[in-house]
């Protein structure tokens, strides 16, 4: 009697189980952390929504450069437009890394649940092939009959739809890991695709700020003696807190004096030496309303990263968060959340770098925890700006929003 040809198939089976658990780990190799899965879904669903708000600024950003008639303008938009593209390539390698993780994570789901299956599996093939190929005349010389033999090989018929229903579900199971396999491997593509798509778009952006530097040196000299004064202020001031009070009161300082009426000029009559006819005096020119209006316009968080401290949490100081804490991508590109006038950028005790916008209508917006700020203080910015990075190692940018010096919650603010 010939072998069952299932028989066979149930060996093919258990040899596509040892490929299912040892699938190609090339790819894994790189330096990619496995999340559990609800944290990479979490991360995922986080940045998908980011890589598409980011595409939706830059297309903005770049028809605002196509429409402006200004270099000066046009510029600051294009900056805008490439920075928020390499936030948009950032966002893409969060989500490649986040895909690679849950397809791991089912794939290694998928490897344990083979390897419960594999032993009872290993036995029924190995008894199957052994009776397989056991000639029938050696049977006859084993105790018991040709009888007995007969019935042990029809018992084995009646086995063979079992087998082939048992190891169905198998199969399909190898099949998954094959998809799992292909969808990492994508995964791992999309991931070297918007690295280099970031290394290229950080270039352009180098690019044109070293334009922007040698167009502006003249503007640069100028901006030398207010980093002066900026950082004198630092130094007097006795924490964070005092600094930005002492920036406050520059800017009201700079919006008084520019709400002050020009000369007046002499009258026509003392001019040809006649006196004047009496008259009533001048109305003394209204002086600017300290109150603050509305928030900054189109409000953002600076850069993209998940959320470690929100506004009026409690720090390990005990003190309570005057703004928010994201931890971005290391490196991750810094824009500035409103429009405004550079206030302070630079080193300050305890914050790293650190940049303060003035905003009309008394708000001011800080963020902390640069490795790098590009921007010279009186500067003006729109929103989107490229402000600068993110450290390298363990990083964590903070923003605060301020209204007449009081913190308010950024997140009731943005648009």
């Amino acid at each position: 009697m010939k072998a069952h040809p299932t028989w066979l198939t149930a060996g093919g089976a258990l040899a596509l189980v040892g490929l299912a658990l040892a699938l190609p780990q090339a790819r894994a190799q790189r330096d990619l952390f496995v999340m559990e899965p609800d944290t990479a879904q979490a991360e995922l669903d986080r940045a998908t929504r980011e890589s598409r708000l980011a595409e939706q600024r830059a297309a903005r950003f770049a028809e605002a450069a196509e429409a402006s008639t200004q270099a000066a303008e046009r510029t600051a938009q294009e900056a805008a437009a490439l920075a928020a593209r390499i936030q948009q390539a950032e966002a893409e390698i969060a989500a490649a890394r986040a895909r690679f993780s849950i397809a791991q994570s089912a794939r290694e789901a998928l490897a344990a649940r083979l390897a419960q299956r594999r032993e009872p599996l290993v036995r029924l093939t190995g008894a199957l092939q052994t009776s397989a190929r056991r000639p029938l005349a050696l049977a006859a010389l084993q105790p018991g009959s040709l009888e007995d033999l007969v019935h042990v090989r029809a018992v084995l018929e009646t086995a063979v739809p079992e087998i082939r229903r048992r190891t169905a579900s198998l199969r399909a199971e190898i099949e998954q890991g094959r998809k799992l396999e292909r969808r990492a491997s994508r995964a791992i593509g999309a991931l070297e695709q918007s690295e280099r798509n970031l290394e290229q778009r950080r270039a352009d952006l180098a690019a044109l700020e070293t334009r922007q530097r040698l167009a502006g040196r003249e503007a640069r000299r100028n901006a030398v003696r207010e980093e002066e004064r900026a950082l004198a202020l630092a130094e007097e001031a006795r924490d964070l807190d005092g600094l930005i009070d002492r920036l406050d009161e520059a800017a009201a300082l700079r919006r008084e004096l520019a709400a002050l009426a020009g000369p007046v000029p002499r009258p026509a009559s003392l001019v040809r030496g006649t006196r004047a006819p009496a008259s009533e005096p001048a109305e003394p020119a209204a002086s600017p309303s300290p109150a603050a209006t509305g928030p900054p316009r189109d409000f953002r968080l600076p850069v993209q990263g998940r959320t470690i401290a929100g506004f009026g949490e409690r720090r390990e100081s005990g003190l309570a968060s005057t703004g928010i804490t994201l931890v971005p991508a290391p490196g991750a590109q810094v824009v500035a959340p409103a429009g405004g006038r550079i206030a302070f950028a630079g080193p300050y005790r305890g914050f790293g770098r650190i940049v303060i916008i003035e905003h009309d209508g008394g708000w001011t917006s800080l963020v902390t925890g640069l490795a790098r700020a590009d921007v010279p203080v009186g500067a003006r910015v729109i929103a989107g700006s490229p402000l600068g990075t993110a450290e390298n190692e363990d990083p964590a940018i903070t923003v605060e929003l301020r209204r007449e010096g009081e913190p308010v919650n950024p997140l009731e603010h943005l648009n």
